[in-house]
This record gives structure tokens, C-alpha cells and sequence, in this order.
């Protein structure tokens, strides 16, 4: 219930102020890509089911929260609209967000779906495992 929750908070935490959630609050500049959908989805399934291996009792588990973080980040940056990041918009221009960075995005959903789900595999994997008993 937990994962699930924490995946429907992901979708609104990254998608509205993105756009690719249609809102009242935020808009693009530039319309949103069909791949923004699945990399939203996909997103906010792997964030759940990385904080649902949070929420299990018993020891704590291989680490893998350090990539899902960056993950999650590249995620926001990958799905945002390319001349809204003031970040970008400082660095490149209008210009150079359109030309350099807007090809990038897709890469950079790559890498998040990635880092997420090696973060899942990473947690899952470790919770599987039995400890060895003590001799």
C-alpha cells in the first residue's frame, strides 16, 4: 500500500510541475513528447517499489538509495520542458536548451528508469537472501 502510494506521489511530485501532468498551476513552453508518458510511469513505479524495500521490518538491506535519488532527479530533468529549466536556460540559452539539451532528454529518462531500477534489483536482491546462522 505503501509503494503504491509513494508511485502515485512520484507521478504528482514529478508531473505537475513538469506539465506533463495537465494542470492549472504549471505550463510548458514546449509541448510534452509522447516517451515523457512512460518515463513518468515508469518513474514513479520504480520510486515505489524502492521505497516499499524501505518500509520492510527486519535488518536493513543492501544499500541502493543513493542511486535511486539520482535516478529520481534525472528523472524530473528528463521529463521537464527544455526551455522552462532556469538552470539550462542560464547555461545554454534558448537556443542551445532547444538544439542540445532537448536531445539529451530522452537519454537522460534512459538513465533514470536504469539507475531506478538497479536500485530496486539492488534492494530486492538483498531482502531475498537468508543470513547465515551463527555457528
Amino acid at each position: 500500500m505503501a509503494a503504491a502510494a509513494t508511485a502515485a506521489a512520484t507521478a504528482v511530485v514529478v508531473g505537475v510541475p513538469t506539465a506533463v501532468v495537465p494542470n492549472a498551476f504549471f505550463g510548458r513552453e514546449v509541448p510534452v513528447q509522447w516517451w515523457n508518458y512512460p518515463a513518468l510511469a515508469l518513474t514513479a513505479l520504480l520510486s515505489g517499489l524502492v521505497l516499499g524495500t524501505y518500509l520492510r521490518p527486519g535488518p536493513p538491506a543492501a544499500s541502493g538509495g543513493r542511486i535511486g535519488m539520482i535516478g529520481g532527479v534525472l528523472s524530473f530533468f528528463a521529463v521537464g520542458c527544455p526551455v522552462c529549466n532556469k538552470i539550462v536556460l542560464l547555461l545554454l540559452g534558448t537556443g542551445g536548451a532547444l538544439s542540445y539539451w532537448a536531445p539529451l532528454q530522452p537519454l537522460l529518462a534512459l538513465a533514470s528508469v536504469a539507475l531506478l531500477a538497479e536500485a530496486a534489483l539492488r534492494r530486492l536482491n538483498a531482502q531475498s537472501t537468508c543470513p547465515a546462522p551463527r555457528a
